[in-house]
C-alpha cells in the first residue's frame, strides 16, 4: 500500500517548523536569508519524503527490494531507512534510533528557544550575549539548528537532505564567521576579550576545568 500523498501534512509541518526556526533567526540581510531559505528548503524537501513522495525510496526502489525482498518498501514505516538497513524489526517508532532522533530534535528546538531568551536580553541591553548558553559557546543558536537537523536526518534520511546537510554547516560556519567579524566592529575589546576565553561552537577544556573548579 503506498502510504504517501498528505501534501497537507507535508504544508502544515513545514510551515511549523520554518516560522518557529524565523522567530528566532530574523533574517537582517542576504547572507541571512540565503541561509534561512536553505533551512527550509531543508525541512520542505524532509517532509515531502516523509509524507508527500518517497523520492529516495523510489529510487533506491531497485536495490531495496533486491537487499530486503519481504519489506514492503512503499508502506510508510519503511522510510526509516537506517532501521531497514540496520536490520531491525518491530514498530521503528520505539527503536532506539527513532528516541535518539525525537530527542536531539525536540532538544535542539529547546536549546534554540533557550539561546534565543539570554540573546535578546543582551541585545535590549546592547551588550555581547555571555550568559547562559553563550557562557560556554559563541555560537549556541547555530548548534541548535544543527542538532535539529541531524536529528531529523537519523529518523528520516534521504538523499536530499544527506547532500544538503553539510551544505548547511557550512553556511552556518561562514555565517558566524561574518557575525563575530561585525561584532568585534561594534564591541571591539568587549568582544575580543570574550570570543579569546569561549570556543566557536565547542566549549574550551581550560575553561570547563576553571568554571567547575571555581564552582567546586
Amino acid at each position: 500500500m503506498f502510504q504517501y500523498g498528505y501534501w497537507e501534512i507535508v504544508l502544515i509541518n513545514s510551515l511549523i517548523f520554518i516560522i518557529f526556526a524565523f522567530s528566532f533567526v530574523r533574517p537582517k540581510n542576504a547572507t541571512d536569508w540565503r541561509v534561512f531559505g536553505t533551512f527550509s528548503a531543508f525541512i520542505i524537501a524532509l517532509f515531502t519524503e516523509m509524507y508527500g513522495f518517497p523520492l529516495t525510496i523510489y529510487l533506491l526502489s531497485g536495490w531495496l527490494s533486491k537487499k530486503f525482498p519481504e519489506l514492503n518498501i512503499f508502506a510508510h514505516d519503511s522510510g526509516h531507512l537506517w532501521y531497514d538497513i540496520l536490520g531491525l524489526s518491530g514498530d521503528p517508532h520505539t527503536s532506539s534510533i527513532h528516541i535518539a532522533s525525537v530527542l536531539l530534535i525536540n532538544g535542539g528546538l529547546l536549546f534554540l528557544a533557550i539561546t534565543w531568551i539570554f540573546l535578546y536580553r543582551a541585545q535590549r541591553k546592547g551588550v555581547v550575549a555571555i550568559a547562559g548558553p553563550y557562557a560556554w559557546v559563541r555560537h549556541p543558536q547555530y548548534i541548535a539548528f544543527i542538532v535539529i537537523m541531524f536529528g531529523f536526518l537519523l529518523q528520516w534520511p534521504t538523499l536530499l537532505t544527506i547532500i544538503m546537510f553539510p551544505i548547511l554547516v557550512t553556511m552556518y560556519i561562514r555565517l558566524a564567521k561574518i557575525e563575530e567579524s561585525e561584532s568585534i566592529k561594534f564591541f571591539r575589546e568587549e568582544y575580543l576579550a570574550y570570543a579569546d576565553n569561549t570556543g566557536r561552537f565547542f566549549p574550551r577544556i581550560e575553561n570547563l576545568r576553571k568554571k567547575f573548579t571555581s564552582h567546586s
